[in-house]
């Protein structure tokens, strides 16, 4: 699995300590940045993850903003994704089993880094249900056209 990453500045803190948690997991990313803390526009770090994954380059992305409501707008922007932003556990299990999320975003100013790791493993580590599901993801791509 390749993993797509960012943040803005209100989710630096978070994104590192998610590129450690993907570290230890043995998973493959790349990291879209930004690398300093200064003030920088959300939608100009989740258009690259997003289209990255949305191309095939990555398999999934994560996105984290103060709330993470930002990234998931600007991501959803793009065909064929689907972010969710995602506070809970069993959220990030259910986004996965039955929507097929391929983009997750979370806040940094929302939950801590114990829960968001937690999160990001169950998300990493859930796979999509199929059956019933997949009309329903058809439906949502349907939109896109």
């Amino acid at each position: 699995m390749k993993i797509a990453i960012a943040s803005d500045h209100g989710g630096n803190n978070l994104r590192r300590e998610i590129v450690q948690l993907l570290v230890e997991l043995g998973v493959e990313y790349v990291d879209f940045g930004p690398d300093s803390n200064e003030s920088v526009d959300y939608p100009d770090f989740a258009t690259p993850v997003a289209n990255g994954v949305a191309s095939g380059n990555f398999d999934r992305g994560i996105l984290i903003c103060g709330t993470g409501i930002g990234m998931s707008i600007a991501a959803n922007k793009v065909k064929g994704i689907r972010c969710a932003l995602v506070h809970d556990v069993f959220s990030a299990k259910a986004t996965r089993q039955h929507n097929d999320s391929n983009i997750l975003a979370m806040g940094e100013r929302v939950i801590g880094p114990g829960l968001a790791r937690e999160i990001v493993a169950t998300w990493l580590n859930t796979t999509f249900e199929g059956g019933r599901h997949e009309r329903r993801i058809g439906k949502l791509m349907d939109l896109e056209d």
